[in-house]
C-alpha cells in the first residue's frame, strides 16, 4: 500500500481504539516517525495529512528540515548535551529528557534562542537497561527540579517506550504505571508545568497504549514499511 493509504488504516486504527477507550479519536496525535525515510517520503505523508514527525537522531533533522514541507519536528531519540543546540531551534518538542544535566543544556540554549521549548520527560516504567529514561520514583524529583531552575523550557507531560512483547497486552501495566504519574501531575498548573502529551505507542502496540491513556503515538513502520539502515 502506499504512504498515504498506510496513514488511513493507521488512523482508522487509532481512532477505532480511542472510542474503545471512550475517547474521539481526535483527542490522539499521530506523529510519523521518520527514521532513515528520506525528504520525498516525508511530503508525501505531509501531503497526506501528516502534521507532526519524529525523528531519532539529530543528524537526520539537520539533513532533511531544509527539504521538508512545513510540520512540527519532534526530538523522540536519545539526546545527548553537546548536539542540543543544533535542533534548539528546529523542534517544536523534545521527548526525551532524562535527566538535569541535559535539562539545564536545553534551558540555556533556548534562553540564547528566545524560546521556550516544549518538554518532555522519558520514564522507563519497566526499568530496562537497554533504554533511555528515568524510573517512576525519579520521575517527581527531576521534575520539581526542572521548574526550579529552568526558566526558558515548559513541561508538557512524560513519554514511555514499554518493552516488546510477542503480546502487547502484556505491557499495558507499564503504559498505566506512566499514565498514573501524567494524571498526577496533570492537576498542576504552572507556567512551565502543563501536561498535555502522554507519547507512548508505537506500530507494534499503540492500541494498547491508547487503552491506558496514550493521546499521542509515534508510528514508524506502519506508514513507511520497514527502514533501510543502509542509507
Amino acid at each position: 500500500m502506499s504512504i498515504k493509504e498506510n496513514i488511513i488504516k493507521v488512523t482508522e486504527i487509532k481512532n477505532q481504539a480511542a472510542e474503545r477507550a471512550g475517547r474521539s479519536g481526535d483527542d490522539v496525535l499521530l506523529c510519523a516517525v521518520t527514521k532513515t525515510h528520506g525528504g520525498d517520503m516525508i511530503n508525501e505523508a505531509i501531503d497526506a495529512g501528516i502534521t507532526d514527525i519524529g525523528e531519532n537522531k539529530v543528524q537526520e533533522i539537520m539533513d532533511k528540515f531544509d527539504s521538508v514541507k512545513p510540520v512540527r519536528w519532534h526530538m523522540i531519540g536519545h539526546l545527548q548535551t553537546n548536539k542540543v543546540k543544533y535542533i534548539i531551534d528546529k523542534v517544536s518538542m523534545i521527548h526525551s529528557v532524562d535527566s538535569m544535566r541535559l535539562a539545564e543544556e536545553i534551558d540555556r540554549r533556548a534562553g540564547q534562542h528566545g524560546i521556550t521549548m516544549d518538554i518532555l520527560i522519558q520514564v522507563n516504567s519497566a526499568n530496562e537497561e537497554s533504554k533511555f529514561g528515568i524510573t517512576t520514583e525519579e520521575t517527581e524529583s527531576l521534575l520539581m527540579e526542572i521548574l526550579e531552575k529552568c526558566e526558558n523550557i515548559r513541561v508538557r507531560g512524560l513519554m514511555c517506550i514499554a518493552p516488546k512483547a510477542d503480546d502487547p497486552n502484556d505491557i499495558a501495566k507499564y503504559f498505566r504505571e506512566v499514565k498514573e504519574l501524567y494524571d498526577r501531575f496533570a492537576e498542576i498548573k504552572d507556567d512551565k508545568l502543563d501536561f498535555k502529551y502522554l507519547s507512548m505507542g508505537m506500530s507494534h502496540d499503540f492500541e494498547v497504549a491508547i487503552a491506558e491513556g496514550s493521546n499521542f503515538i509515534r508510528v514508524g513502520t506502519a506508514i513507511f514499511g520497514a527502514r533501510n539502515y543502509n542509507i
